[in-house]
């Protein structure tokens, strides 16, 4: 186990003014959605988090709770034009340069300091829905290097000893972007529920949408492509084949 210290534009497209201040979007996969609030002005700060919980499991005659951990990672990955590669976000943890297997070395922030990883949760809520995310990548658009067009978020489930299923078993699983900060939420205007998502079923792997450029604005696409991917290599890979442009 990890420690311490180791699209297109003629899709339909969902404006973020046509839900109420208290219902958010309920993504659907292929969905887009324009980053423009009721007001007109555009939603450049915001945060995309996962919000998950452990799993109890009850033993001996179902008197006694056995907590397993579960450890997602919420990851991300940054695009140019041409759909090359160009900066990532995902947990340092992940020592892939020192090992030389042709990936970076993971870390917190993009080079241009406009994202930002909280960190790596390696269990889940121990004690119920807390109401805040476990994971949390904060963006800021208005910083983002001019050569970005393309910002991928995928989800994995850390193959370790203590939680061998996949996203379905895991409870609450979820992923939503929102305007706030890691430890308050003001307003949620878009909500994946990885958990009861039939697709996610046998899945370890979830490629969840992206942020992108047209026409000089950003919009963001939900792509809800699960997978079997046992190792969050796999997903990257597949990030890097099929979804960088």
């Amino acid at each position: 186990m990890r420690t311490a210290t180791r699209c297109m534009d003629g899709d339909s497209i969902t404006n973020l003014d046509q839900k109420t201040d208290s219902m958010a979007i309920n993504l659907e996969k292929g969905q887009r959605i324009n980053l423009e609030k009721s007001n007109g002005s555009k939603l450049t700060n915001f945060c995309v988090g996962c919000n998950w919980g452990a799993i109890i499991k009850k033993s001996f005659f179902g008197l006694v709770n056995n907590t397993v951990d579960v450890d997602l990672d919420l990851s991300c990955l940054m695009f140019d034009v041409d759909g090359n590669p160009i900066d990532h976000i995902y947990s340092p943890l992940y020592r892939f340069g020192d090992k030389k297997i042709g990936l970076p070395n993971g870390k917190l922030d993009s080079l241009d300091r406009a994202l930002h990883h909280t960190g790596d949760d390696l269990q889940g809520d121990q004690n119920g829905d807390d109401g805040l995310d476990n994971e949390i990548i904060t963006v800021d658009l208005n910083r983002v290097n001019d050569r970005v067009n393309q910002i991928v978020f995928f989800l994995n489930i850390y193959n370790n000893e203590d939680y061998a299923g996949d996203f379905s078993g895991i409870p609450y699983a979820s992923i939503r972007m929102y305007e706030g900060t890691p430890t308050r939420v003001n307003e949620v205007f878009a909500q994946y529920d990885v958990a009861t998502k039939t697709e996610c079923v046998g899945k370890r792997g979830l490629v969840m949408g992206k942020l992108y450029r047209r026409n000089g604005e950003w919009k963001f696409a939900a792509l809800g492509d699960a997978f079997e991917d046992r190792s969050i290599v796999n997903t990257i890979v597949r990030v890097i084949k099929d979804y960088s442009k």
